[in-house]
């Protein structure tokens, strides 16, 4: 249904508004859930081509968190209109345009975009409170003030492959921190505020982006995505 819907919106003369992507952006990755409480959507790969957005490959399906989506904070600014607000531990993954500082992952990693090596001692930090929030840091290089913080090295394996996401830039205490694209639990259960789907489909993500391109991450609902998306953006084609 939600392809349906959104081919009705971009295949016809509508045009949209876009709030925040950067001119020089020619990459976009664009997920989009069918409602503000979705916890699950579509995320979609569109290239700058000529004059022209044009998609690539196949369309991926992504889980979202628990609670599904709350505007957030990046390139758009902050709330464009109504709906919920993201916030730290709200289980809502953020709504908006975002940067994609860098991929990080367990292994060496073979990709052209900036890659960060993630070992036993980087802690991504929750803690609203740290002088450290919302940023990624090695345990002994730094001192430490902070009572909670996510192991960067997954047990689990859902960090084995990420894609770290520039939400709450600023690191507004309490904004909401430690925001990425990665793997999916095998359960297929929603997140606690990122964007999760399936370690190939992950990869095949990672090995597109181009950091001469400038990509950014395009999130909201339906009835939203067309206040980010640039103006000049007209699909003929989703697959």
């Amino acid at each position: 249904m939600i392809r349906l819907l959104l081919g009705i919106l971009l295949w016809g003369s509508w045009m949209v508004s876009g709030a925040g992507i950067p001119v020089k952006s020619r990459q976009i990755l664009l997920v989009i859930a069918p409602e503000w409480s979705s916890d699950h959507g579509r995320l979609y790969r569109l290239e700058k081509r000529g004059k022209g957005w044009r998609p690539v490959g196949e369309s991926v399906p992504v889980k979202l968190g628990k609670n599904g989506l709350g505007w957030g904070r990046g390139l758009h600014g902050y709330r464009l209109d109504k709906g919920p607000v993201k916030r730290e531990g709200d289980g809502r993954a953020p709504a908006g345009i975002f940067s994609l500082p860098f991929l990080f992952g367990e292994g060496k990693g073979a990709f052209r975009y900036p890659y960060r090596r993630m070992g036993d001692a980087h802690r991504c930090v929750d803690d609203r409170r740290s002088r450290f929030y919302n940023r990624i840091v090695e345990l002994g290089k730094v001192e430490k003030d902070w009572r909670s913080a996510e192991r960067m090295k997954f047990p689990s394996g859902l960090y084995r492959y990420g894609i770290f996401v520039a939400h709450n830039p600023r690191n507004v205490p309490g904004g909401g921190s430690c925001i990425f694209l990665h793997i999916k639990k095998p359960n297929g259960k929603p997140t606690v505020g990122c964007t999760a789907m399936g370690r190939k489909e992950l990869v095949t993500i990672m090995r597109w982006l181009d950091p001469a391109l400038h990509p950014v991450l395009v999130q909201g609902p339906l009835g939203e995505i067309g206040k980010l998306l640039p103006a000049n953006l007209q699909l003929t084609q989703l697959r």
